[in-house]
């Protein structure tokens, strides 16, 4: 087992949901506002079955990667959302409705977000002004 910081999770869960061509993927840097958690990771999934797509693939290579296993992971059904504590790092799977529900990146506007390089060609930019 690797030992990987917080941001480098907080990196690889948007990198692997991007590779699950999640949209609108932000990481929010919550260091200097909460005590449970370093880093949000958020996302939008076009529907349930994607979003749990999203949930399974973090899981599995994260655990490939780094021996790390959530120490929950909650949702699904009906909810519109999926979320894994990775405690350092929460990854936050939502459907377009649950996200515009729980608008997390207005809850936390005074959070500063992670510029990301990923590699899906068409997504929305989610690198800070």
């Amino acid at each position: 087992m690797s030992a990987i910081s917080s941001e480098s999770l907080a990196r690889r869960l948007a990198e692997l949901a991007d590779s699950k061509k999640a949209e609108d993927i932000v990481v929010l840097d919550m260091r200097d506002l909460v005590a449970y958690t370093d880093f949000l990771a958020i996302c939008t999934a076009r529907n349930e079955r994607q979003a749990r797509a999203i949930v399974d693939e973090v899981r599995v290579q994260v655990k490939h990667d780094s021996g790390l296993l959530p120490s929950g992971v909650d949702g699904g059904g009906d909810a519109g959302w999926y979320i894994a504590d990775y405690l350092d790092c929460v990854l936050h799977v939502f459907t377009e409705e649950a996200r515009d529900r729980f608008q997390l990146e207005d809850l936390w506007r005074e959070a500063p977000r992670l510029e990301l390089e990923l590699d899906t060609p068409d997504a929305p930019s989610a690198a800070s002004a």
